[in-house]
Formats: C-alpha cells, sequence, structure tokens
C-alpha cells in the first residue's frame, strides 16, 4: 500500500488517498477509503460515475482500477467495522435514496469490498460508455440490478457463500487484469509529467 500511496504522488499532483461519503449499514454515513485513481478535482470536471475512458483518470489509476487495487485501502473500513469483506457495495446517498425502501432491507448487513454485483458490473464504466445517457442508464439498468443482487446476497448469506464470492472476485481480478493491464503497459513508454 505504501509502494501504491508513493506511485499515485509522482505521478500526479494530489493526495494519495480519495475519500467519499457513503451510506454504511442502518444508513449510517461513512467516509470509504479509495487510493486516488484520478486527477484530484475529478468532481469538479464529471459526472459521479465513471465513464469508459474517462479523461480524469490518471495512467497510474488507469493500471489500479484494472487490477482493482484502487479498493484496497477498504482494508481500513474494515478494521474499522464500517465495512467487511464481502457484503453489497455501498452507494453514495443519492443513489440510496432513489431505492430507500430496498435499502432498507439492504443495509441491515455490513456494506463489502466485494458482492455479487461487483462480479456482475466489473465492466461497468465499459457499458456506460456506451450509453446515451450514462447516468440515466445507471438509474434506470445497472443500479436496479445492483439493488436485486444486493437482494439476493442477503437471502442467500452465509459463510460459504461469502468464500465462493471472494473466490470469484479473485479469478475476475486476474483474468480481467492479466490481459487489460499487459495491453496497457505496452502502450507506455515512461510516466507521464
Amino acid at each position: 500500500m505504501i509502494m501504491i500511496a508513493i506511485l499515485v504522488r509522482c505521478t500526479s499532483t494530489g493526495p494519495a488517498f480519495f475519500l467519499q461519503t457513503r451510506i454504511g449499514r442502518d444508513f449510517k454515513p461513512f467516509q470509504i477509503y479509495k487510493f486516488r485513481s484520478m486527477i484530484q478535482d475529478a468532481p469538479e470536471h464529471g459526472p459521479q460515475i465513471t465513464v469508459g475512458a474517462d479523461k480524469r483518470i490518471t495512467w497510474i489509476g488507469n493500471v489500479l482500477r484494472k487490477t482493482k487495487l484502487d479498493e484496497l485501502p477498504q482494508l481500513l473500513n474494515v478494521l474499522k467495522g464500517e465495512m467487511s469483506f464481502v457484503g453489497p457495495r455501498p452507494e453514495v446517498a443519492k443513489y440510496v435514496d432513489m431505492f430507500r425502501e430496498d435499502y432498507a432491507t439492504i443495509l441491515q448487513v455490513r456494506p463489502g469490498i466485494t458482492d455479487l454485483a461487483t462480479l456482475e458490473f466489473r465492466h461497468e464504466s465499459e457499458i456506460l460508455a456506451n450509453a446515451k445517457d450514462p447516468e440515466e442508464e445507471y438509474c434506470r439498468r445497472i443500479l436496479p440490478t445492483k439493488v436485486a443482487l444486493s437482494k439476493q446476497y442477503i437471502a442467500k448469506q452465509s459463510l460459504w457463500f461469502d468464500i465462493v464470492i471472494l473466490f470469484r472476485t479473485v479469478k475476475a481480478i486476474f483474468t480481467t487484469a492479466e490481459t487489460s493491464v499487459s495491453r496497457d503497459l505496452q502502450h507506455e513508454t515512461s510516466f507521464p509529467k
């Protein structure tokens, strides 16, 4: 984590970490930690959701996102008791309010670093890149599916199911990252200034 933090700081201006308020168990807000993968003032230059080859994503941020290493600081959220390894992914208040009744069920458990929706939508930004209105597509198609998958997880929740999800997540990360990162590295000869 120290090496990644140094890489983030050395390749773009701004802090190594990105903090964002998400809604946790029992609707309690908390600060989620991620390695910063975008330019420092990214929220001022675009939407909350990331779409395709978003120009706000830094070179190292692109690698971190594809390998999911940008999520590594969420281990701090786990240590603080705000998240667990497996559980429904936490959302921002804006999206929770759209499905508040469903989230009354979903937020009975701690949000997690990975879940069924993480596996289903691991290429979410590419899906949204093909939409005419990415925000509308997220709210109309992706978010309802994520909500349904979160409720499905709660209905099936068990230690064995969590182990299966963790195994599938690791497998998906290595399968996706292996090809995409090596392709990206072939196009880069040096770090950007």
